[in-house]
């Protein structure tokens, strides 16, 4: 097994720089993971450590080895892919021991490898079968198999659960953080569902253009977020956002109805426009006289989400218990916690503290 370091590490295409200077350390065993919007750099990130695309400048280390300009297949990775790539005319057994096969390994290694690999992932009722006889969370079980197969140092995934349906990707999700666990090897993993990175990481590194917003554990970035991106991505649904203005006392904010909110957070001057970012897990709703209305409740079971219209236009959203949702039209108080409410520079989009 062995860690992961990124330093000063930069991609081009051409004269298009979309990998800025990039420092990153992950441990020997950790679970990593990469997320962001489409076009941020995570994928070109995973991909530059594999080996399939050339790093521009910086240095890339695996355990104790630098592996910069080390080809792919000596870089002691395996990496799986969004299409599962697996051989149509081979068995599932097949496909897992064939990189081995190529390697040269002797058939009883392969066939204990693959064996073993199996057991892990509950696939021996289905080795004699090929792809096509498959579903796609079995077929993403193969693949995942096949890297097992070959024993990395570190496995690499690319948004392995895209192309599954909602009920596959959670019972893939268990499966993935299993084998973490059973195997303790070092795993990076790309993906644009915070969902999915706050329930399998040790560690998240949240990526926009190219440039690492800000790195911690789950709880961590969810609790305590650099700037209104960190915040806004991590955690679902996404944090409100409403506009506030500096006032004796605190924050007033147009948007709870001329609302001023106190706080011990170091502000800016009076006058000063300033971002005021409140959770839907942590607001609260009364039924009384005001200019905040229930637009849309949408009743999930246990939970309930309700779309609120504000005197200002900007939308907003709290949760609440299912049993205690509220009728649509209805006049609503906001209610929260004042210690649980952030600020932001407007300008900057910086947490102030």
């Amino acid at each position: 097994m062995s860690g992961v370091t990124l330093q000063k590490v930069i991609k081009r295409y051409g004269d298009v720089q979309v990998i800025h200077g990039v420092d990153l350390e992950i441990a020997d065993g950790e679970f990593c993971v990469f997320v962001g919007p489409s076009g941020c750099g995570k994928s070109t990130l995973l991909r530059m450590i594999a080996g399939l695309e050339e790093t521009s400048d910086g240095r890339i280390d695996i355990g104790t080895r630098e592996v910069t300009h080390v080809d792919p297949a000596e870089r002691g990775v395996a990496m799986v892919f969004q299409t599962y790539a697996l051989y149509p005319h081979m068995t599932v057994e097949e496909n897992m021991g064939f990189g081995l096969k190529m390697t040269g390994h002797p058939k009883d290694e392969i066939k204990e490898k693959v064996a073993e690999a199996s057991r892990v992932l509950k696939l021996d009722e289905y080795l004699a079968r090929k792809p096509a006889a498959l579903s796609g969370g079995q077929r993403q079980r193969v693949a995942i198999g096949r890297a097992i197969v070959r024993g990395p140092e570190v496995f690499l995934f690319d948004e392995p659960l895209s192309n599954l349906d909602a009920e596959l990707r959670v019972d893939m999700r268990v499966e993935i953080a299993r084998l973490h666990k059973e195997l303790g090897t070092t795993m990076i993993y790309v993906t644009h569902d915070q969902v999915e990175a706050m329930t399998l990481a040790d560690k998240i590194v949240v990526l926009r253009a190219g440039i690492i917003e800000q790195v911690g554990a789950p709880m961590d970035l969810y609790r305590d977020p650099d700037n209104r991106f960190v915040a806004g991505f991590i955690g679902s649904p996404s944090m409100n956002f409403l506009k506030g203005e500096v006032a004796d006392g605190g924050v007033k904010v147009p948007g709870l109805g001329g609302e001023v909110i106190a706080t011990s957070v170091a502000l800016p001057a009076a006058g000063t426009e300033v971002i005021v970012g409140i959770r839907p897990q942590e607001a609260t709703l009364s039924q009384e006289p005001s200019a905040l209305k229930v637009d849309i409740t949408e009743q999930l079971g246990g939970v309930a989400y309700e779309y609120l219209s504000t005197p200002t236009g900007e939308p907003m959203v709290v949760e609440s218990k299912g049993d205690d949702a509220i009728t649509a039209g209805t006049e609503v108080k906001v209610g929260f916690d004042v210690s649980r409410v952030m600020f932001f520079d407007a300008e900057t989009e910086k947490r102030l503290r």
